[in-house]
């Protein structure tokens, strides 16, 4: 199946918008010796995971569309709670938050009209390459990984401050490792390069919260 350009460079432009993050992130944590929630991460993980439903989209692929629900809606909280969207020319900023927050639902509902649930079911359950005990583990790391961002949304919204906790890495971590298991079961390079740098990442942060703490965070400043 003949996949056009544009749909290609949508998805790498995804992708490269992830590997971002964690860059930026990393280094500025280093510099400032405990770990940050910078704003500059949720702008690249909201842009990312935006355009990486925009390929779901494209590419009639329900399942790449429903692993970004749960990180795309936090995305957009973290940035609230740390005021950005305040700093919209007034009334722009309900604008685009009402924008983004109705792209996922148009765009999953658009592919439910048009596909129907059945075929939706099919492509999700009856993949004649995967076997099913074999989707079902490459799912859980999926979920995982969806459920750190839920995880950091609990931990941050009741100290009321953006962080990016232990447990998150922990959660990273753990996810990373399923689909890393699942990407050399399935001899998949792809996934794989891109998964590899973020056990790195991961694993530094969680020295970093241990030793030093994350920023906002004052379970572990007590704890140091």
């Amino acid at each position: 199946m003949h996949i056009p350009a544009y749909v290609i460079m949508t998805g790498l432009l995804a992708q490269a918008f992830f590997s971002a993050r964690i860059i930026f992130q990393w280094v500025l944590s280093e510099r400032a010796r405990r770990v940050v929630s910078p704003s500059v991460f949720w702008v690249l993980s909201l842009a990312g995971s935006f355009l990486l439903l925009a390929y779901g989209w494209m590419r009639s692929d329900f399942s790449i569309m429903l692993g970004q629900i749960i990180g795309y809606y936090v995305y957009i909280w973290n940035l609230q709670i740390k005021g950005v969207w305040a700093k919209l020319p007034k009334g722009w900023d309900k604008v685009v938050v009402g924008l983004l927050l109705a792209a996922p639902v148009l765009c999953m509902g658009a592919l439910l009209i048009e596909q129907g649930v059945d075929q939706i079911v099919r492509q999700l359950f009856h993949n004649r390459d995967v076997p099913l005990w074999l989707l079902i583990f490459g799912s859980a790391g999926q979920v995982v990984f969806s459920l750190r961002f839920l995880y950091q949304w609990y931990y941050s919204a009741k100290r009321g401050r953006s962080i990016l906790p232990a447990g998150f890495w922990v959660i990273s971590l753990m996810g990373c490792l399923v689909i890393l298991a699942y990407g050399c079961i399935r001899r998949d390079p792809i996934l794989l390069l891109a998964q590899a740098p973020g056990m790195v990442v991961y694993s530094r942060n969680l020295y970093l919260c241990f030793k030093y703490g994350a920023e906002g965070d004052t379970d572990t400043r007590k704890r140091n």
